[in-house]
């Protein structure tokens, strides 16, 4: 039998022990339990070097998930240990993993200090206490640096192979701060090759920040597939994600989904306050600012980032303060609070950021600093602050070069030269254009839009004073409706684990309204889970890269118009303007100021809704007339000033206020409502007449059965679902090249989430997503549904929701309504509509003789005839 000496016990102890600690560094989770068995059984055997380092192993287990307070004092046991023990060697390790944790506790002179005795001695530093300054530096934002340090720590072949993958990781991110974007995606290849040797941690470490380079880059869709794979990859590790999902939230801010971004940034702020991790805390309350701020809540993001200010500058990163700073000059501004002060904080905030080597920070606090400067009437440092601005941005991503676009045309307005401001800001839109195109989903290519929301004011405000209605128009359609223009190719096929999850959801739903009345939370969880799910799997689908949408000149589209008369809105300042064709002649009409038409509208729909609801009569005759006022106060706000017949056809281009207006009121001739002039000229193409027509009757509306009923007797061989045939399976095979289809359903307007926005059938919902990942498009689509026009309009001019779908997949005509209609009271509308439909009339058209053929007196066939409109020319 062979003895085991109490040396060969020790060093085999302290071999464990070490291992734990490798193994730790990689997977903490498999890892951790192994080193809490070791520090017990050192204890026991009394073996201080063995015990020092699994204190250590055991403290980083705890660093790595966020509980620093506990691993700080297991790693004072270990350094105390270590000095009464005289363990010199063991000593720098020790502190330069403590220097880590206090760090990320917020404690930078405690940082430097441990580093400083680390380092003690002659020569050059350990690359173990190289790599801790190289993250010290980066997170101080001296960027330069530390990418120095990272690279000899890269080259050191006495470096850990932990160190050595940790600098590379960081390195990636030094690079892509700098805009060097194919260098960064590179070092992150050689950090995941060394991962193999480590462990999963940093498998996952690099897959995040691959997924911030690639959004960062201008390759959204996959950078946000990237974040998920990381996210996953995180699952398996017991690292909290409080840090990842700050920096996922960036980019969801980025893509302006900023509900989701605001939701993110809140919870990674809580979880790193509670997790006590000061450093990354306030980084985390910097974002939850920036997401307030896109929200138009400048006193929320104010005070925000004047918190994270404080955070900032007791830690000593500069960098990081300058950009709250810049932040918070931002919040002034949109409050209109801001004053000289204000502009020099900026300014010098603005000069750290150029210094810390990040163009892109540097570059968007000029950009404020110029706006500061403007708005006090200092227009020389304005355009020195935007020309730096735009230095700053000229190779950056596009989105960078959009902002360095607008910087530039904000100058030359203050230059007096229109024809460069409209230089940058074509050339800034045509940027914004190509970062839609790399966007596959509906929902992101609308949001983008919102990027532009400034250039395009810039040149409407400019051509208003050239007096050209033409160029006007021109300008108008080029920020109008974009994402429509150019809609992806379908995608039956993807996403079916999701979309059956979520359909089974709607059928469960549905039993529990037929059965109970109510909706069950347990079931809404787990609706708004599959479509949460369905949303991030759509978002990462890349665009097709397709060029801009194809333009209709002013000559296509009098020829198209026919006869008709186009009125193109738009809000400049507060004031409503129009671009009037008509009779071969252009116009430009000034209507007034916005806020009183959006008030009478609001009042209009409010009184309309009340309309279609039981009241006592005194109540109803108040609502009929409040009503009927504000209709009046429309027309003679939005269409008298136009100046046109009273029998011409008439297209309504709207603005976002206005999209809601019920336009069939305001005008005594045919009225088509389009998102753009170029979207209503695609659609002047003659619809699909050999098709049959289809015809849907949704559940719980008895009113829908006898509307269908009479409408079948109207067409050749229609394909009729009524009762449990009306399933969404059954319906979306129907409507699959159907010439004219008639959904007469419960509509469910998803104002949170467009996308969702629902017609309830037999066993489920068919969804605005769902219509659009198929493709489906019938030549013409009457939506018997409350509320079924009511898209959510988007900044940017942007709309979502079933009308604009519809008509960017390729629809003709559609007939919706605003606002909820009455069951069995849209019975002789619908007759008539359908009547003129098949008799080969347009969508306008027909809508206009059947409302010619309602008893207005009835409140409810009132509601009808002002709110039922035509979209489009089909």
């Amino acid at each position: 039998m062979t003895t085991v000496t109490a040396e060969e016990a020790a060093a085999r102890l302290l071999i464990r022990a070490q291992e734990a600690y490798d193994g730790v560094v990689g997977d903490p989770r498999r890892f951790g339990p192994v080193a809490a068995g070791l520090v017990a059984e050192a204890r026991r055997a009394g073996d201080r070097e063995a015990l020092v380092v699994a204190l250590r192993a055991l403290a980083w287990a705890a660093r790595a998930r966020r509980e620093n307070g506990q691993a700080l004092r297991l790693l004072d046991e270990a350094v105390r240990l270590a000095h009464r023990a005289g363990l010199t060697r063991r000593l720098p390790e020790l502190l330069v993993t403590r220097a880590a944790v206090v760090l990320e506790l917020g404690r930078v002179a405690a940082c430097v200090r441990d580093l400083d005795r680390a380092a003690r001695g002659d020569g050059r530093p350990p690359p173990a206490v190289e790599f801790m300054r190289a993250v010290l530096l980066h997170n101080l934002g001296r960027l330069e640096p530390a990418a120095a340090s990272y690279r000899r720590v890269l080259a050191d072949p006495a470096a850990t192979l932990d160190n050595r993958g940790s600098a590379a990781n960081n390195l990636a991110l030094v690079a892509a701060a700098a805009g060097r974007f194919d260098e960064s995606l590179r070092h992150l290849d050689h950090a995941e090759e060394l991962a193999a040797g480590i462990g999963p941690s940093l498998y996952a470490f690099a897959a995040h920040n691959r997924g911030l380079v690639l959004a960062q880059s201008g390759r959204p869709a996959e950078g946000l597939a990237e974040l998920d794979r990381a996210a996953q990859l995180f699952a398996g590790t017991d690292v909290p994600l409080g840090e990842y999902a700050m920096e996922h939230a960036d980019v969801l801010a980025e893509l302006r989904l900023l509900p989701e971004a605001r939701e993110v940034a809140a919870r990674a702020a809580a979880e790193l306050d509670a997790q006590g991790v000061g450093l990354l805390a306030a980084e985390a309350r910097l974002t939850v600012a920036q997401a307030a701020l896109l929200a138009g809540e400048a006193c929320v993001a104010r005070a925000v980032a004047a918190e994270a200010e404080q955070q900032f500058r007791r830690q000593r990163r500069t960098a990081w303060a300058a950009r709250a700073t810049v932040l918070g000059a931002q919040a002034a501004l949109e409050q209109g609070t801001a004053d000289v002060p204000v502009l020099r904080r900026a300014a010098r905030a603005a000069g750290v950021l150029d210094r810390s080597g990040t163009p892109s920070a540097a570059a968007a606090a000029h950009l404020t600093a110029g706006r500061l400067a403007e708005q006090l009437d200092r227009p020389r440092v304005a355009r020195r602050c935007y020309g730096a601005a735009r230095d700053r941005s000229r190779h950056g991503p596009v989105l960078l070069r959009v902002r360095g676009r607008l910087a530039a045309a904000r100058a030359e307005r203050l230059a007096g030269r229109d024809d460069a401001v409209l230089r940058h800001c074509r050339a800034g839109l045509a940027d914004l254009a190509r970062h839609r195109a790399a966007l596959g989903s509906t929902e992101l290519r609308a949001l983008a839009s919102g990027h532009g929301v400034e250039l395009g004011r810039l040149g409407l405000e400019t051509l208003l004073r050239s007096g050209s209605p033409l160029r006007v128009l021109g300008w108008m359609e080029r920020t109008r409706a974009a994402a429509l223009l150019t809609a992806e190719p379908p995608a039956p096929d993807g996403l079916p684990a999701d979309l059956a999850e979520l359909r089974l959801v709607h059928a469960e739903l549905a039993q529990a309204l037929r059965e109970t009345g109510q909706e069950p939370p347990d079931l809404r969880a787990r609706q708004a889970a599959a479509e949460a799910r369905i949303r991030r799997r759509t978002w990462q689908r890349s665009g097709s890269g397709g060029g801009p949408a194809p333009v209709c000149t002013a000559a296509e589209l009098r020829r198209r118009l026919d006869g008709r008369a186009l009125a193109s809105l738009a809000a400049v300042g507060g004031e409503l303007v129009a671009v009037v064709l008509h009779a071969g002649r252009s116009r430009l009409v000034r209507l007034g100021p916005a806020e009183p038409v959006r008030f009478e509208c609001d009042s209009v729909l409010f009184a309309l809704r009340r309309l279609t609801r039981p009241a006592r009569p005194a109540a109803a005759a108040a609502a009929r007339a409040a009503a009927e006022h504000g209709v009046r106060r429309l027309a003679d706000l939005l269409v008298r000033p136009l100046g046109l017949p009273p029998d011409v056809a008439l297209v309504v281009v709207p603005e976002a206020a206005t999209h809601r207006v019920p336009w069939s009121a305001l005008h005594p001739g045919p009225v088509g409502v389009a998102p753009s002039a170029a979207l209503w000229a695609r659609t002047t193409v003659r619809p699909r007449a050999a098709a049959p027509a289809v015809l849907v009757a949704g559940p719980r509306l008895p009113g829908a059965v006898a509307e269908v009923g009479a409408l079948r007797l109207l067409h050749e061989r229609p394909a009729v679902l009524t009762g449990g045939a009306a399933t969404v399976a059954a319906t979306t095979e129907a409507l699959a090249g159907a010439a004219l289809a008639h959904l007469a359903c419960h509509g469910r307007l998803r104002a949170d989430n467009p996308s969702f926005s629902a017609l309830e059938l037999a066993d489920g919902r068919l969804t605005v997503h769902e219509l659009d990942r198929r493709g489906l498009a019938p030549a013409r689509v009457v939506l018997a549904a409350c509320d079924a026009a009511a898209d959510t309009a988007l900044a940017g001019g942007e709309l979502l929701g079933f009308v604009g779908a519809l008509l960017a997949r390729g629809t003709a005509g559609v007939v919706a309504s605003p606002v909820a209609l009455a069951d069995a009271e849209s019975l002789g509308l619908m007759v008539e509509l359908h009547r003129g439909l098949a008799a080969g009339r347009s969508a306008a058209d027909a809508l206009h003789a059947a409302r010619a053929t309602l008893d207005t007196a009835d409140p409810r066939q009132y509601v009808n005839w002002c709110a039922v409109t035509a979209y489009g020319a089909g």
